[in-house]
């Protein structure tokens, strides 16, 4: 397949710029590959499509505030500073982008804080945007990463156009997120209350949880006609036995296996066996999943409704299959469900 099959026109007033009021009460459009039928439900809906012994994999990784304001050295200039990775807890050393780019080189300093107690100073520029900085720290580590994230901003995607607001440090997060290191929300799982976890729990539904730090990576744009030629940048993922057996098991009893967003999808397809089971990783993935695909472990996926041309948009089309999700799609804006980060849901089984 290439790019432009990808392709649509997403009219801008669908970008959802706010979530909606209940985690749970989001729009959930439900797709039957079987039957190719759609219908139309409420995001709390979905425990109807779910038996005793189905399993749920919940991406459980937490993201921080990635995005720091910042002054460069004599100018004064304004520049935004986006953390990546960490790469030397103890150097202080983190991959950054910075905005603008043009203006910062080996050897600028950059001061944050209205009392400018934090320093960063440029020791590498490997990309265009990209840039590794090492802060200019005194105290503990413990105390430096109180610092930096109190400095901090939720890292918002860049459609979203307005500051942070309170709420968004609570809502552009899963309610189950555990291990910080992400600089996107898994934004699937951003649907799921505590009350309709528990409904889950009730009805007998076993939650597996891995962590797949989602990276910038899964937000690069395509560049390139042939799918094949494009490369994914690579995301820590860490899965245990705990999870391994929970979708083993499930796999086992043939019953449901329900991977909770793109992420969660990809770590799956990122460690399995050839017996089509899932084994334990800890490890970096750089899996990119397009028509046509073969999945090998989950037969239901949540997904939000992604931009064109996205990867993400085309896992959604190698799981739901290219012309469906197209149909799916057109139909989502004709009723104006909401896209993107803090858009509505779609369920596909």
């Amino acid at each position: 397949m290439k790019l432009s099959h990808f392709n649509f026109d997403l009219p801008p007033k669908l970008l959802s710029e706010y979530p909606s009021d209940h985690r749970d009460e989001s729009r959930l459009m439900v797709l039957d590959r079987k039957k190719e039928s759609i219908e139309h439900k409420t995001f709390k809906d979905v425990v109807s499509y779910f038996n005793e012994g189905d399993a749920f994999v919940l991406n459980n990784t937490k993201v921080f505030p990635a995005r720091l304001m910042g002054n460069k050295e004599k100018t004064g200039a304004r520049i935004e500073v986006f953390l990546l990775r960490e790469l030397s807890d103890e150097q202080r050393l983190w991959d950054v982008l910075v905005d603008p780019a043009r203006k910062i080189r080996i050897g600028n300093k950059l001061y944050f804080g209205d009392d400018e107690s934090l320093v960063a100073e440029v020791i590498d520029n490997t990309t265009s945007r990209g840039r590794t900085l090492r802060f200019l720290y005194d105290g503990s580590y413990e105390e430096f990463r109180k610092a930096l994230f109190e400095l901090g901003q939720t890292p918002l995607p860049k459609y979203i156009e307005r500051d942070e607001e309170g709420f968004d440090k609570e809502r552009y997060q899963t309610i189950y997120a555990k291990h910080e290191g992400a600089v996107a929300a898994p934004t699937a799982g951003m649907h799921f209350s505590r009350h309709l976890l528990k409904r889950l729990e009730i009805k007998g539904i076993n939650i597996a949880e891995i962590t797949l730090h989602v990276g910038l990576g899964t937000f690069n744009p395509v560049e390139v006609e042939d799918l094949s030629k494009h490369k994914m940048d690579s995301e820590e993922l860490f899965i245990d036995q705990k999870a391994c057996d929970i979708v083993n098991n499930a796999k086992k009893h043939k019953k449901r296996i329900c991977a909770v967003g793109t992420t969660s999808m990809r770590a799956l397809e990122s460690s399995v066996s050839s017996f089509k089971t899932l084994n334990p990783y800890s490890g970096w993935t750089h899996k990119f999943i397009f028509p046509p695909y073969d999945f090998s472990l989950a037969d239901s996926m949540i997904t939000n409704f992604h931009t064109p041309k996205s990867t993400l948009l085309m896992m959604a089309a190698a799981f739901g299959g290219h012309d469906f999700i197209k149909e799916a799609y057109q139909v989502a804006i004709k009723e104006k469900y909401n896209f993107y980060s803090y858009g509505d849901a779609m369920l596909i089984i």
